[in-house]
């Protein structure tokens, strides 16, 4: 079966080559393809996404008709069905999957058109009220927590853009942890927020607000949690070693996608402690920068930080705080990394604290919406 490459930023291309490619027309897409990709995927391929590599290699995830329909169908077996709009880039696991449920339910979705503003935002929104034999049809989004955060910041003094907030039967945020003060946030402007959990290899979110969806089993392996169930990937394009140990199967032949996040069940809700492999030893101590970055978030002005590593004559390594710079004026940068410091101690002991606060004019971002942490690296390292 041939790969075909969809190479432009029109989502309407991205929408078109994904319906012919479930309706078994056309043929499979290539999404943020790399030039070397085969050109030839197994019968039922529908998508390869090649994913944004914010922490390491980019890898092409092949994903078949069956495995992004049963995603589609479980989203709308949990939140309902409605009318969607598109607010994330096309080519990305996330913003194809709001074309797949629009596909899926046969409903045109709304496009956003250009770079995401809050007002562009609101008007989209709000322009995608209808009625079905005299009753309103919900209308949904999928987001990130850095687009959730321009919003907010927007409705405090745009009605409008407070308005296409809240007209939204489910606004699914993922991508990244949402910090508790965002999350907060939401609620009182009755934002209805859906937290997601998932990646390119489960066909995006397969977890809603800590919970399964449908079909979908969860499970705990020496601390790593896995998934398994008829959403999963099919495997790495053109790698079978890296797929042979990520997916991998039990004694009753069932494969599990070895996902590399830390976590555990409670009470039958899953939650995410952070990367396994994003870990520091600093002073001989084992340090989680996913943990670290949690505790920071809390602080006033620090909600969207980014927690990075750096080498450390003393400790061998220690972590670096990244912020936006201006997002808290009345407070010093020396002020902001005591309270982030203290928060971190009091969560994880004096071991794990910052050793600096780095203030910047913008975080680098991926397409995806997601904090460029390679970058912010660089930008760290560059200041030595």
């Amino acid at each position: 079966m041939k790969l075909q490459p969809v190479t432009g930023d029109d989502p309407r291309e991205v929408l078109r080559a994904v319906r012919s490619a479930l309706h078994g027309a056309g043929p499979a897409l290539a999404l943020g393809a790399v030039s070397t990709m085969p050109t030839d995927v197994r019968a039922g391929t529908a998508v390869v996404v090649t994913t944004s590599g914010s922490t390491g290699v980019p890898k092409s995830v092949a994903l078949s008709r069956d495995a992004l329909t049963s995603s589609a169908l479980a989203t709308a077996d949990r939140i309902g069905e409605g009318m969607w709009l598109l607010a994330l880039p096309a080519s990305y696991v996330a913003g194809m999957q709001v074309l797949v449920r629009s596909i899926v339910t046969d409903r045109e979705p709304a496009i956003m058109s250009g770079s995401f503003t809050p007002q562009g935002f609101a008007a989209a929104s709000l322009m995608m009220v209808s009625t079905d034999r005299g009753e309103r049809i919900p209308t949904y989004t999928s987001l990130v927590p850095a687009q959730l955060a321009k919003l907010l910041d927007a409705a405090e003094h745009d009605s409008a853009v407070r308005a296409a907030l809240r007209s939204f039967e489910a606004i699914l945020i993922g991508g990244q942890a949402m910090p508790v003060a965002m999350r907060e946030r939401a609620e009182a402007e009755q934002v209805r927020i859906v937290r997601t959990y998932g990646s390119t290899e489960t066909s995006g979110g397969c977890v809603y607000d800590g919970s399964a969806l449908r079909g979908v089993a969860l499970r705990v392996e020496r601390g790593e949690v896995q998934v398994s169930g008829p959403t999963l990937a099919d495997g790495y394009l053109g790698n079978d070693e890296l797929t042979d140990t990520t997916f991998v199967r039990d004694h009753s032949g069932a494969r599990w996608y070895r996902t590399g996040d830390a976590g555990l069940i409670d009470g039958g809700l899953l939650r995410i402690h952070g990367r396994i492999d994003n870990v520091i030893v600093s002073g001989g101590l084992n340090v989680s920068l996913d943990r670290v970055e949690h505790a920071v978030r809390s602080i006033t002005g620090l909600h969207g930080a980014v927690v990075v590593a750096v080498d450390d004559d003393k400790w061998g390594e220690a972590s670096v705080v990244v912020a936006r710079r201006g997002e808290s004026l009345r407070r010093s940068e020396a002020v902001q990394l005591q309270e982030a410091r203290d928060a971190v101690a009091a969560q994880l002991g004096a071991h794990a604290r910052p050793s600096r606060l780095v203030l910047v004019d913008e975080l680098p971002m991926l397409p995806s919406g997601k904090p460029d942490r390679e970058a912010i690296r660089r930008v760290v390292g560059a200041l030595r």
